[in-house]
């Protein structure tokens, strides 16, 4: 009964949050869970891209292919993920901010920024239903993870700046969502001093 309070009621913040992962890795469902609980909104770099791929009238990843020709695709949808995380930043209201660069994005400006992540066997089961196919999955991990580093000179691999590193494979969707919402209440942003920060991104 007792885990059952506990992944329904509210939660009382005004933390900016980001969350990243790599596809299958229970973001959308946590963000979802979250923004119900906190009462706030959040905007997903997913969101975005399938919107620029609608506009475009292209598959996803058909525009994953286009982003590789130029860094005109990405830069746009890094420009608006890092203009909305600066709005936000500057609200201190509670907000989550969910795509693969979010705590890069984000930077400093974030209060807590969560990596999740889970064995790939895992993420190709949970996006079965999905439009993308497992090969499209594998194809567009590696582009972005090449972009990035060319772009950025961002190691997507490297997760030291991460507040929380979640496999979501070992706890349920509830058990995920109570982890994360245990280090949201312990919280302490006097405790901030001498903690991980982001570089600053050049987009």
């Amino acid at each position: 009964m007792a885990a059952q309070d506990s992944s329904s009621a509210e939660i009382d913040t005004s933390l900016f949050i980001t969350v990243s992962g790599p596809p299958g890795c229970g973001a959308t469902t946590l963000c979802e869970r979250l923004a119900d609980a906190i009462g706030c909104p959040y905007v997903s770099g997913g969101d975005i891209f399938r919107e620029l791929a609608d506009d475009r009238e292209l598959s996803l990843n058909q525009l994953t292919a286009k982003a590789d020709e130029s860094d005109e695709i990405d830069r746009a949808l890094d420009q608006r993920l890092q203009q909305i995380a600066e709005e936000w930043g500057m609200a201190n209201k509670p907000f989550i901010l969910e795509s693969r660069l979010a705590g890069w994005l984000a930077g400093d400006r974030a209060d807590l920024r969560i990596w999740l992540d889970a064995p790939e066997t895992v993420r190709l089961d949970r996006i079965d239903d999905r439009t993308e196919t497992e090969a499209e999955m594998r194809v567009r991990e590696v582009s972005e993870a090449g972009r990035y580093e060319s772009y950025y000179e961002i190691d997507i691999g490297d997760r030291s700046f991460y507040d929380l590193h979640v496999n979501t494979a070992r706890w349920s969707k509830a058990g995920v969502f109570r982890l994360v919402r245990a280090a949201i209440e312990e919280y302490d942003p006097e405790l901030d001093e001498g903690a991980f920060t982001t570089p600053a991104m050049d987009i």
